[in-house]
């Protein structure tokens, strides 16, 4: 944390690195969650909470985002409690309208699952739009498939080619279904075919809970884990209970 933010070093516990905890816990997110993320990123602790980090919270929550839903994104882009968001949510909620015909619901549900969203750059979010495009998929279809599945917008466009050519060409699957679970994309053909014809059914429907063996996880920024691939140190091996719920929650 030193060599990361030395700053915080200079900063008065019970003035400001106190309160900033106070409030973003006040939120839902659990304290033990929240000294993880400051042990990661430590500069969080330098956004000014009275100047950026309460506007910010009332802009997500202006812009149609849950209040219960708050502690789930920080956690997954504690980033965004420090950017200029207001401005950066007028321009994406624009944008997606624009391009896609998504009302303002849908892309605070979309926000909501992917933070990022905020940021991403609008040449990088057309390029799976303008692939999904190419598969006569049209903007009303896309709109909802990001709505209900919004990282597929980090995918590489190479990776998203080689699971629609095996959704078509190996599984001669109607378009239908992939508008119904445009998860697929997320997932690696390794983790649909490993299993059983019933389970791999289950798995494209997208409807089961598969509590002993988990899908894989989608760490935000594109990167996918599959199940036992995590490295566990000595320091994760005893997690809380609200450590599991959140590592559950944001496993697809």
């Amino acid at each position: 944390m030193v060599t990361h933010y030395p700053f915080f070093l200079s900063m008065r516990v019970g003035t400001t690195i106190k309160p900033f905890c106070d409030y973003i816990t006040s939120l839902g997110l659990p304290m033990r969650i929240l000294a993880r993320i400051i042990e990661k990123r430590p500069y969080i602790l330098g956004y000014d909470l009275e100047e950026t980090v309460k506007p910010n919270v009332e802009a997500l929550l202006s812009f149609g985002i849950r209040k219960e839903v708050l502690p789930l994104m920080i956690a997954q882009y504690p980033s965004i409690l420090g950017l200029p968001l207001k401005v950066k949510l007028a321009a994406q909620q624009y944008f997606f309208n624009l391009k896609l015909k998504m009302d303002p619901d849908g892309f605070a549900r979309a926000v909501e699952k992917l933070p990022q969203l905020v940021s991403l750059h609008q040449n990088v979010i057309l390029k799976p739009v303008e692939f999904l495009r190419g598969r006569g998929i049209t903007d009303d279809d896309i709109g909802r498939m990001l709505i209900r599945c919004p990282q597929i917008l980090l995918l590489r466009n190479e990776l998203m080619k080689n699971s629609f050519y095996f959704f078509k060409s190996e599984l001669k699957r109607p378009i239908s279904e992939l508008l119904e679970y445009p998860e697929y994309f997320t997932y690696s053909l390794d983790w649909f075919l490993n299993c059983s014809d019933q389970r791999f059914e289950e798995r494209m429907r997208g409807d089961f809970i598969e509590g002993d063996a988990p899908g894989p996880s989608f760490t935000m920024g594109g990167k996918l884990q599959m199940p036992g691939n995590q490295l566990v140190s000595d320091d994760d091996n005893e997690e809380s209970d609200d450590e599991v719920l959140y590592r559950r929650t944001v496993m697809l």
